[in-house]
């Protein structure tokens, strides 16, 4: 799935528990990170709910991301990143306009405001991933 596709999708689903649900069963795609990879080092701070995200360098300069979460619906908003981030240069990464995609779903108005910041830890940590790749 793309982000474009995401987008169609998400405006296509006009009940918010709709929407709701295919986050949380785009969540459920996900694969499970090993217990010695949930750590302190890929531990999102600032989230309620326990994540852990991880870059994996391929060597070919594009993000490549894994992640987990103990909460069904922030493992969704983990994939909605995926979609968004992941196998993007970090040019392409920091190009993403979120806020523009958010507002246009009306997922920002969905999400209460301890689980719009941790959306954000998660949105900085992976912006982080892409400034160490470098340009």
């Amino acid at each position: 799935m793309d982000q474009e596709e995401l987008h169609e999708t998400l405006l296509f689903l006009d009940d918010w528990m709709d929407r709701y649900q295919h986050i949380i069963d785009m969540g459920k795609t996900l694969a499970a990170l090993a217990d010695d990879e949930k750590n302190d080092v890929s531990k999102v701070t600032g989230c309620l709910s326990q994540v852990w995200l991880v870059r994996d360098d391929k060597g070919d300069g594009k993000l490549h991301l894994r992640g987990d979460s103990d909460s069904a619906i922030v493992r969704g908003l983990i994939a909605v990143l995926f979609v968004l981030y992941d196998d993007k240069t970090a040019d392409e990464a920091r190009a993403v306009d979120l806020d523009a995609f958010f507002a246009d779903v009306g997922l920002q108005e969905h999400l209460s405001p301890n689980r719009r910041n941790g959306f954000y830890a998660m949105v900085q940590r992976i912006l982080g991933f892409a400034l160490g790749m470098g340009a």
